[in-house]
């Protein structure tokens, strides 16, 4: 186990972890770190705990001390400088007519170099456009291509749940989501339903999958036969979640709630041309 602080340098950002050096430093506290960009400043998401060898890359960098109020004015200029240069590059961008989305602008702490983030449909050739900001700023300039959910991060905004976005809340990285498991949740596979603003797949489908898979397999799917207290019959409807069970029993029989303990599976429904799976099979 290692003694650990976390640091965030963005509100939405991700943590990083740093050792604390045998110094305590409490959440919110702003601290200097030195990072693989040079000298920055960050605030301490989490203050300091023990995590396992394996979850750090080591060696970790050292805190370098609590941020003075000097620190901390710079800081606050560097985001005034930003606000300044977004403007500065949107204009830039318009003089050299290229297809590109501005997102955020980023000073380091030491105005040793600005990152600008963008977002485009493809590659895009800003070679004049990084010579005409770096004759502005008179420093180093870098543009960093990012995709439609790394904006939605940056910017943030509401959900259609009503929530702020769960990537620019809590999640520190973006997780594989796929169209497969909308199906296997039973969600409306329209796809203006299960995307966010950003245009891709929600995040939160990747929440609940792991649940969903474990309860499908114990419950019989649509049109399976099972042994019911009643008689055999077909499953017509599956709650995976409640494990309620629509069977109808019989040629006429009406459907009869059950719960997925109280029926036994016998076979899945007969597929066109094949042959049927029993549960001994």
């Amino acid at each position: 186990m290692t003694e650990v602080i976390g640091i965030k340098f963005k509100p939405e950002g991700r943590v990083y972890y740093f050792d604390p050096a045998d110094k305590t430093f409490p959440e919110g506290e702003q601290v200097i770190v030195e990072t693989a960009r040079g000298t920055e400043c960050g605030t301490v998401a989490s203050a300091n705990h023990k995590v396992e060898d394996s979850a750090i890359v080591k060696p970790l960098k050292k805190v370098v001390r609590i941020a003075t109020a000097q620190d901390r004015r710079r800081a606050a200029e560097n985001r005034k400088k930003e606000k300044e240069a977004f403007a500065v590059c949107e204009q830039k961008i318009l003089k050299h007519k290229l297809d590109m989305k501005l997102v955020d602008v980023e000073y380091s702490f030491d105005n040793s170099r600005i990152l600008f983030y963008f977002t485009a449909d493809g590659r895009v050739d800003f070679r004049e456009l990084v010579k005409d900001l770096a004759g502005v700023f008179r420093t180093r300039i870098e543009l960093r291509q990012i995709g439609v959910r790394d904006e939605a991060k940056m910017l943030g905004g509401l959900g259609i749940c009503g929530q702020p976005f769960c990537c620019s809340r809590f999640l520190d990285d973006f997780q594989p989501v796929s169209i497969k498991m909308a199906k296997e949740q039973g969600l409306s596979l329209n796809p203006t339903k299960i995307s966010g603003s950003c245009g891709r797949l929600m995040c939160c489908l990747k929440y609940e999958q792991d649940a969903y898979e474990y309860l499908n397999k114990l419950t019989p799917k649509v049109g399976s036969l099972v042994r019911t207290p009643g008689g055999d019959g077909v499953v017509l409807d599956a709650n995976p979640l409640t494990g309620i069970l629509q069977v109808k029993i019989g040629e006429d029989g009406l459907p009869t709630q059950f719960h997925r303990d109280d029926v036994k599976f016998i076979r899945h429904a007969t597929k066109r041309g094949g042959k049927a799976k029993s549960d001994g099979e």
